[in-house]
């Protein structure tokens, strides 16, 4: 049950370090209150994940657990490619539309950014996983999701630009390549 939770946790923060909702978070940021740009993430990461981990479960009942243990392995390498190419952002993300809640920009932004993302098939790969802790596997990489772009926004408050970015990208990308194989 603790991997359920944990590894999804810690598979989902690696995977939104340098995505572009990660990045849409910190512009986000410098427009908006912090605690309505987390809400924000928050409650649309909780809708996006919940759809993951039915399909990651749909897919363990699908598919023989061999064919999802090297499906999600292939899926972590692909993560770590992706990863290694980066993601970009366009203004058109981080302006505010007048007279529109912050709170409903930033949600309906980001949910609409994670559909499809890495952080969403990552989740989609836990949960084809560890199919009898769904709970758990939801729990932990929307908490996941959430930590890494609280991290993000507050290190880039405190640091600014001088975030070591091709560092962060390429020890992320180390990490799932090492979890694929």
């Amino acid at each position: 049950m603790a991997a359920a939770f944990f590894l999804p946790l810690f598979w989902v923060f690696l995977a939104e370090l340098g995505d572009k909702t990660q990045l849409v978070a910190l512009c986000f940021a410098a427009r908006f209150p912090t605690r309505v740009v987390m809400a924000g993430v928050f409650g649309a990461t909780l809708v996006v994940h919940i759809g993951s981990v039915i399909l990651g479960g749909a897919a363990d009942r699908l598919m023989p657990t061999a064919w999802v243990r090297l499906i999600a392995g292939l899926a972590f390498i692909g993560f770590g490619i992706w990863t290694i190419r980066g993601d970009e952002l366009d203004d058109e993300s981080c302006r505010n539309k007048q007279g529109r809640s912050p709170f409903w920009i930033v949600a309906t932004t980001f949910f609409l950014a994670e559909l499809g993302d890495k952080t969403m098939l990552t989740t989609v790969a836990q949960a084809a996983l560890y199919p009898k802790y769904a709970a758990a596997v939801w729990i932990g990489s929307s908490l996941g999701m959430v930590v890494s772009d609280g991290f993000a926004i507050a290190m880039g408050r405190i640091l600014g630009h001088r975030l070591p970015y091709k560092a962060v990208k390429i020890g992320a990308a180390l990490l799932f390549f090492a979890f694929g194989i």
